[in-house]
């Protein structure tokens, strides 16, 4: 990371930063093309070892691409505020954003084991919604692809 000043590294505030964060964007390399999904999650931090949760359909590029290209790249960020720095306000270099992101890379795949599938969907509700223990309706469970990002390297940036 060039600005070091701007680095996170306290794993505490690491994960502060991706609960607060809403979407996750992977980034997958499609035959020379950047195919970039913006993705509802849910996760799981196992002593710095992220596992991030997924669902979408049993179909289309994004499936194509977990099974024939699974090493991505992906992006989160939250707490976005454009503000001056000084003035004259018409002066572009007087401007600065606040920010939070956390970017890395990892292995995507579809999750095959039903009890992981249901704990990536709870993962997923619990960071959506606050809530736990969720019901799933056995129909829609049975149709729905659970994907998991298990992450390789991680970072995290801030600039107040």
């Amino acid at each position: 990371m060039r600005r070091k000043d701007r680095e996170v590294t306290d794993p505490v505030k690491i994960q502060d930063i991706m609960q607060r964060c809403d979407v996750c964007r992977i980034g997958f390399n499609d035959e020379g093309e950047v195919y970039i999904v913006p993705l509802n999650f849910g996760y799981v931090n196992n002593d710095g070892n992220y596992t991030l949760y997924f669902h979408g359909a049993g179909a289309g590029r994004k499936f194509e691409l977990a099974q024939a290209k699974p090493q991505v790249g992906f992006e989160m960020d939250t707490n976005y505020l454009l503000h001056t720095n000084g003035e004259p306000a018409d002066v572009a270099c007087n401007y600065t954003a606040r920010f939070q992101s956390i970017i890395g890379n990892g292995t995507f795949s579809i999750v095959e084991d039903l009890d992981e599938k249901k704990e990536g969907l709870q993962l997923l509700m619990l960071h959506t919604t606050g809530k736990k223990d969720w019901e799933f309706n056995p129909m829609m469970f049975k149709m729905v692809t659970v994907f998991k990002l298990e992450v390789s390297k991680l970072s995290c940036k801030e600039h107040e």
